[in-house]
């Protein structure tokens, strides 16, 4: 099984691992025909969760990858590492500021360029943010595998982060398509907005698969670079709302999946890195 996944295209890989992590959103949004609503302290919960998962993420599988491959290849590791990460969130910046999106709970503060469409799609866009730089980041590292020495290594630690972006995605999409039955959407339509708001991550992942390995000398930086567009999300849209009109003074409960997401990736990421 390891020979085979070694023979296939970096591309080819991304690609596979970025369907799968869309599958999983899928899977979560498909929850919608079964629940009517969602408790804000589930919700909430399950911010966190995306939360710890895509910090632990960015540590492990990411900024630490990139400063051992900046040392190796004779550059200031923690130079290349800050340039990538600095450009990573910038990244994320100019997107945010651009696409235009709008957050759940906000009924009538709409970010980016002003166009007439229905919230609900801004709603999507708002999560397509999130799904962008998760999906470079599967990209990144299996476009990587054939660039450094241990190739297994290299794939077990692109299979964690794969497995981690999943987990997380699951409990994301259901967080996208039940608000938006609440707001009033029938179940098969928030279904199809919950899941095409992961449609991104296989395109962004042999996007990043493919740059990688088109310019080699980049991919300490496109580690960091992905790292810091996580960051930037987790930072500016996940953890502000997780904390948001928590329920029953249940005001940790976000924290408490934090702390959850960031165990879970980082023993994905040591257990098979």
């Amino acid at each position: 099984m390891i020979e085979w996944l070694l023979s296939l295209e970096p591309w080819l890989l991304a690609l596979l691992a970025g369907t799968f992590t869309w599958s999983l959103t899928a899977l979560g949004a498909a929850l919608v025909f079964l629940f009517k609503g969602i408790n804000r302290n589930i919700y909430n919960l399950m911010l966190g969760l995306s939360a710890g998962i895509m910090i632990a993420a960015s540590v492990w599988s990411l900024i630490l990858p990139a400063l051992a491959l900046s040392q190796e290849r004779g550059e200031i590791p923690w130079l290349a590492t800050a340039i990538g990460f600095a450009a990573g969130a910038g990244f994320l910046f100019l997107f945010d500021k651009i696409i235009p999106h709008v957050h759940f709970g906000e009924k009538h503060l709409r970010e980016g360029i002003k166009v007439p469409l229905p919230r609900s799609v801004l709603l999507v866009f708002s999560i397509t943010l999130h799904n962008i730089p998760e999906g470079l980041a599967v990209g990144v590292a299996f476009g990587a595998i054939n660039l450094v020495a241990d190739t297994n290594a290299a794939l077990f630690a692109a299979i964690s982060i794969a497995l981690g972006i999943a987990i997380q995605n699951f409990p994301e999409g259901a967080a996208v398509s039940i608000p938006l039955r609440q707001e009033g959407n029938s179940r098969t339509k928030s279904f199809m907005y919950g899941q095409a708001s992961a449609l991104v991550e296989p395109v962004a992942a042999v996007i990043g698969a493919v740059l990688v390995n088109a310019v080699t000398s980049f991919l300490p930086y496109a580690l960091a670079f992905a790292a810091g567009a996580m960051v930037f999300v987790v930072v500016e849209e996940l953890i502000p709302q997780a904390q948001e009109k928590t329920m029953d003074r249940a005001e940790h409960v976000a924290t408490f999946g934090f702390v959850l997401g960031f165990m879970i990736m980082m023993i994905l990421d040591v257990a098979l890195g």
